[in-house]
């Protein structure tokens, strides 16, 4: 059963730091984005100190040490525990086996679609499609350029699964906008009487815009 704390992959990835070598929280943030993680993990340094305090008293890291470097504030450097080290383990481990449902935006969107006229569905989704092109394609060229640079596949392995994702989400895109296009779509023509007005019953006709809407019953005196 998965604890019921695991919900933030940023302590994840604070703890995955603290398992190579004990860290003050910025160098943490440091590492992180040096690494280019912060692409896959929101980070941003206000969460990040509270999760570190989380960690902290939840018994899975333990101060090491306070430095100061000349006339700079304190630091505090912080380790991984025994406890944490399994902690890592255990959640990484889950989440590479275990499938979770997320809710995502477009998935919402697409079980809203019938909501917009068809013809404005596929446009809007033709603009989707042109902006996966844009980022697959920017993904492409900083890959390749990591790959000359020497980075071996292991440490982008998250940058190549997005790409499939992206070039999967493409294609289907790219096809629903065929299959509004060219009226082959199941349901295409129920969709399109809810917007010529010939069905009466139509739950998710949109409203008409230019009709002034009827003013709210009064209550009876």
């Amino acid at each position: 059963m998965v604890s019921n704390h695991r919900t933030n992959p940023l302590a994840l990835a604070v703890l995955s730091c603290l398992y190579e070598r004990p860290m003050h929280p910025y160098e943490v943030a440091q590492t992180l984005r040096h690494r280019a993680k912060h692409d896959s993990i929101k980070l941003n340094y206000g969460s990040l100190y509270n999760v570190v305090e989380g960690l902290e008293k939840r018994g899975f890291i333990r101060v090491s040490e306070t430095v100061r470097e000349g006339r700079r504030p304190e630091r505090t450097v912080y380790e991984i525990t025994e406890t944490g080290s399994r902690e890592l383990i255990d959640w990484l481990s889950a989440l590479i086996t275990t499938p979770v449902k997320e809710y995502l935006q477009f998935e919402a969107a697409l079980s809203l679609l019938p909501v917009l006229p068809p013809d404005e569905a596929a446009a809007l989704l033709r603009q989707r499609s042109g902006e996966i092109e844009h980022r697959l394609s920017f993904s492409k060229m900083t890959m390749d350029n990591m790959r000359k640079g020497g980075l071996p596949r292991l440490f982008a392995l998250e940058n190549e699964y997005l790409e499939v994702l992206m070039q999967a989400e493409l294609d289907y895109v790219q096809t629903l906008i065929k299959e509004i296009e060219g009226g082959t779509l199941d349901g295409i023509e129920m969709w399109r009487h809810w917007f010529e007005g010939d069905s009466p019953e139509a739950p998710l006709k949109a409203p008409d815009s230019n009709k002034t809407r009827s003013p709210p019953p009064q209550p009876e005196h």
